[in-house]
């Protein structure tokens, strides 16, 4: 394999064009996936899995470094900004320093630039230009994002550019920032610049960040959801947190896969913001999950810590390295991918929860109010064993509108969107619990996966529009009195507990937090 095809030197074309740089090494540009890996085996940034997959370490940071995103401060932008633990203020000046300092590292480099757009939707599409001194990186965000045509490629200009250093340390009181990890956003330079971490959810969510900037403003919902269509054309959402199902049940045979994680709606339909899937793959299971194993293990896609035995084998059970173990590959490896990335006007808004508290119905209907609600508060709770530091107790979690870290702005701006966008069709809204039974963490089981997948088919299809729904104290959720390949005595949650009265007090500690949460959103969207 001729690991120069597409090669092209310093100064050569304008590969390195917007992004400030100007001695550079070798520059590989716009290479495709066989190259890529090819590279990066050499360079020893990986090794191949036993079907062909591309295995990476991120090191120490094996997730998203919360507290190390920072926006720039910068006159035009800040009044619009949800300042706070999430979008932390970096004054210019210390940005610039923090550029100069990766600028200055990056010149001279071997780097690998990678040229591709986010948003299916050409009429809400952003031209994005990653630079970057991995090879697997290059694959990932080639994975992760939408990739030109070469007539494209022939007049690409960039809208944003992400410089990637990732073994760069950063110096906390040099450049601003809070350690040697900085993940710095200038929505007025239109500048992405990531350094000290090797973990590539930090490219695919930084664009994210961007797009959640700018959609609003093109009267665009930007929602973190996974999004499918049925045989009839009816499009169904899938909004949750980590480890909610959201991947999993949107991944469906019998459905056309539109996207796994990022979306706008607009006044014609929903587009994927992405070209890719990410899957979370800890404890994956081929039967299960036939569509994101058989990509898995496809040549071509990324294994994030996963282990693999001696011979190359993935042990997906394993989570020494990291419960956050992923898979980054084509959305084409998935047979049943829209070709296009976009459907119609979604009929079916899903909310997943996995409720270690064991609370919540495994299935409810919400109204628009209550959908809005839920969107708001961002519900899940977190167990010991996929997060660290935590006990045996469950701990609730609130993210709003399920994807809080990335919201440049206030949650209202999103919640506003949604309640417009319910406002102008027909769209039933629908609360999944993929959590708990019978009691919470410790006591009862988890929902078995074969249920939640009936009822979210059943209701997808309309096959509990003429069943009759009951509304449970707690929340005031509509619970379908039967389901077709459901037992009937796990719809009611407060039926599977052996002591009614224990229930009860868990559903009304969890009703108060939602109450908490929500009146301390309320405070805060008004500062």
């Amino acid at each position: 394999m001729n690991s120069n095809n597409n090669f092209r030197p310093a100064g050569s074309d304008d590969a390195l064009k917007g992004t400030g740089l100007r001695r550079a090494g070798p520059v590989h540009a716009n290479l495709h996936a066989p190259a890529l890996t090819e590279i990066a085996i050499r360079r020893h940034e990986g090794s191949l899995s036993s079907g062909g997959a591309l295995m990476v370490r991120t090191g120490l940071h094996t997730g998203r470094s919360v507290r190390d995103k920072f926006i720039v401060d910068e006159p035009g932008v800040s009044p619009d900004i949800w300042w706070g633990e999430i979008n932390a203020r970096l004054p210019v000046e210390a940005f610039q320093r923090g550029c100069d300092h990766v600028r200055g590292y990056l010149d001279g480099q071997e780097l690998f630039t990678q040229d591709l757009y986010a948003g299916a939707d050409p009429r809400h599409r952003i031209r994005i230009r990653l630079v970057t001194t991995h090879a697997w990186h290059a694959l990932f965000a080639r994975n992760m994002f939408i990739r030109p045509t070469a007539e494209e490629l022939e007049s690409f200009a960039p809208d944003y550019v992400i410089l990637h250093a990732p073994d760069l340390p950063m110096d906390p009181a040099a450049h601003g920032v809070r350690s040697t990890t900085a993940v710095m956003l200038s929505l007025t330079q239109r500048l992405v610049v990531i350094a000290g971490t090797q973990y590539a959810g930090e490219i695919k969510k930084s664009i994210f960040t961007v797009m959640n900037w700018l959609l609003p403003e093109q009267d665009v919902m930007p929602m973190h959801c996974s999004a499918n269509i049925g045989p009839d054309g009816d499009v169904a959402l899938f909004f949750g947190l980590s480890g909610t199902g959201k991947t999993t049940l949107s991944s469906d045979a019998s459905r056309t896969l539109i996207g796994d994680d990022e979306h706008g709606w607009s006044h014609d339909g929903v587009f994927n913001v992405e070209g890719g899937c990410y899957a979370k793959v800890i404890g994956l299971r081929r039967e299960a999950e036939p569509e994101i194993w058989d990509a898995s293990h496809r040549f071509g896609a990324v294994l994030e810590n996963v282990v693999a035995d001696r011979d190359g084998l993935p042990d997906f059970m394993d989570g020494s390295l990291t419960e956050n173990t992923r898979a980054c590959y084509p959305i084409d490896f998935v047979d049943n991918a829209s070709p296009d990335g976009c459907g119609g006007v979604p009929r079916h808004v899903v909310m997943l929860t996995a409720d270690a508290f064991g609370v919540l119905p495994p299935l409810s209907r919400l109204t628009s109010e209550q959908a809005v609600y839920h969107f708001l508060s961002g519900y899940t709770a977190r167990i010991a064993g996929t997060e660290t530091g935590l006990g045996k107790t469950p701990q609730a979690t609130f993210s709003t509108c399920f994807g809080a870290p990335f919201l440049p702005r206030r949650p209202q701006v999103y919640g506003d969107r949604l309640a417009s966008c319910l406002a102008r069709g027909p769209v039933t809204c629908w609360l999944v619990n993929t959590g708990w039974t019978g009691g919470a963490y410790g006591v009862g089981q988890r929902i078995a996966l074969a249920h939640t997948r009936a009822l979210v088919r059943a209701a997808l299809e309309g096959r509990l529009d003429d069943v009759a729904f009951e509304v449970e104290p707690h929340f005031g959720l509509a619970i379908p009195t039967r389901v077709p390949g459901v037992p009937d005595d796990i719809l009611d949650p407060a039926r599977t507990w052996d002591d009614p009265a224990a229930y009860r007090r868990a559903a009304a500690d969890l009703a108060e937090r939602f109450g908490r949460n929500f009146e301390s959103f309320r405070a805060d969207s008004t500062t």
